[in-house]
């Protein structure tokens, strides 16, 4: 039985698990959105999202508390001065995960997971709807009913 057993081991030992999470985590910081396998995302989602919890804080204890986890000074920098700035207001929530199909090789589902506050495509406001095609089409059917008509 696997009673009140919520952790996904990934297949890995202790510290080669943490290692990759501790370095998805950085990519992730760095670059706003990686691409990798379902799992490992939702794994990597409840262990990110306490240290952006963690950022909103800028203390040096909140620092070296999060140092411990990733390790690397520029992607501290980067969480502690762009990242924690544009979550300020958000009371979690901090990541998105999209599922994008599923891998060639060995068909495990793959998505991407990518920090919500810093995607350009979601943030756009939605255009105004433009006239539709169909309306113009309406009325050169109708026009060109009539010149039938017309012409018989």
């Amino acid at each position: 039985m696997r009673h009140n057993k919520k952790f996904n081991h990934l297949g890995r030992t202790a510290s080669h698990r943490s290692a990759m999470l501790s370095n998805m985590a950085i990519s992730l910081i760095m670059h706003k959105r990686i691409t990798t396998t379902l799992a490992k995302a939702k794994a990597l989602k409840k262990y990110v999202e306490p240290l952006i919890t963690k950022s909103k804080e800028d203390t040096t204890n909140s620092r070296r508390v999060v140092f411990s986890y990733l390790q690397d000074k520029h992607a501290i920098t980067e969480l502690f001065t762009t990242i924690s700035k544009a979550v300020a207001d958000r009371p979690g929530g901090y990541t998105r995960i999209i599922k994008t199909g599923f891998r060639a090789g060995d068909a495990a589902p793959m998505c991407f997971i990518e920090l919500v506050d810093f995607d350009e495509n979601m943030a756009k406001t939605a255009k105004k709807a433009k006239r539709t095609r169909r309306n113009e089409a309406a009325s050169s059917v109708k026009d060109g009913a009539a010149f039938f008509v017309r012409s018989v």
